[in-house]
C-alpha cells in the first residue's frame, strides 16, 4: 500500500504494478487534476470512494489518495502467445471472465499451474484482486504463472482467436459433455462469475460451450471445482 499523491505518483515513476487506486470523492485542484491526469494515461484501475473507507485502510495521513501495489507482474497476452508459438508451444490459457472471490481465484491458479497452463487472463476491472489471500490460497502459485490482466476480455478472446486459439466457454447452458468435446490445438477455457456465468459477450464468440452434468439437486458446482475438473479433462485429452 502506498499514499499520499507525491508516493503515488513516484510508484507510477518506478514501475510498480498497482492494483487500483482508492481516490476520496469531491478531490480538486491542479495538483489531483495532474495527478489523475497520469493515472489514466498509464491505465491505472482507479475508484472514487467515501472519506470513510480510506479511513478504514489506513489512519495515516493519506492525503485521500490510496494505492494498491500488485504482488505480481502483470504479463501481456499479446506479446506472450507469438513466444509460446516461437517456442514450439500449444498456448493453453485460462480466461477469467469476472470472478470476485479471491479464494476461488487463488485455488484456480494453483490448479492452473499444477495442469500446464500458461497464462491466466483477468478483467482490469470488476475482478477479484491479487492481494495476500489470493497469494496464500494459490499456494504461491501467481508468482509462477503469468497473470495478463486486460482492458477487455472481448477483445482479448477475438486476439486469442485471430492468433488460432479455440475457445472453450463452460456453462451449464452448453451443447456438449465436457469430456466429448476436442480440446486439441491452441486453446483458452473461459470460467464465468460464480453468480452470472460467462457473459453473453463471449459466449457469443466462443467455438464450444462445454457443461459438466449435474445428477444431484444442485445446480451448479463451484467455479473452482467446475474449473478443476476442465482442466485436468483439458490435460489428459492433451496428453
Amino acid at each position: 500500500m502506498v499514499f499520499g499523491i507525491r508516493a503515488v505518483e513516484e510508484a507510477i515513476a518506478a514501475g510498480k504494478e498497482i492494483e487500483k487506486v482508492f481516490i476520496k470523492k469531491g478531490l480538486q485542484g491542479t495538483l489531483f487534476q495532474g495527478f489523475l491526469d497520469e493515472v489514466r494515461a498509464n491505465e491505472i484501475p482507479f475508484q472514487f470512494v467515501p472519506i470513510e473507507k480510506l479511513n478504514r485502510i489506513t489512519r495515516k495521513n493519506h492525503q485521500g489518495i490510496i494505492a494498491m501495489i500488485s504482488p505480481v507482474v502483470y504479463q501481456s497476452i499479446e506479446q506472450l502467445i507469438p513466444m509460446l508459438y516461437d517456442e514450439g508451444k500449444e498456448p493453453f490459457v485460462l480466461i477469467l471472465d469476472h470472478l470476485t472471490d479471491i479464494r476461488n481465484f487463488g485455488a484456480i491458479a494453483r490448479t492452473a499451474e499444477c495442469a500446464g497452463v500458461h497464462a491466466i487472463i483477468i478483467p482490469e476491472r470488476g475482478g477479484a484482486p491479487i492481494n495476500s489471500d489470493a497469494i496464500k490460497t494459490s499456494a504461491g502459485a501467481l508468482h509462477t504463472i503469468p497473470v495478463c490482466r486486460v482492458n477487455s476480455l472481448n477483445t482479448t478472446a477475438e486476439f486469442l482467436k485471430n492468433s488460432g486459439l479455440k475457445l472453450v466457454a463452460a456453462t451449464e447452458k452448453g451443447a456438449e459433455d465436457y469430456d466429448k468435446v476436442d480440446y486439441s490445438g491452441p486453446l483458452a477455457l473461459i470460467m464465468g462469475a460464480e453468480d452470472t456465468g460467462v457473459s453473453s459477450q463471449l459466449l457469443a464468440v466462443s467455438d464450444v460451450k462445454s457443461k459438466i452434468p449435474i445428477l444431484g439437486e444442485i445446480q451448479s458446482l463451484n467455479v473452482s471445482v467446475a474449473a478443476g475438473v476442465l482442466m485436468y479433462e483439458i490435460l489428459k485429452s492433451r496428453k
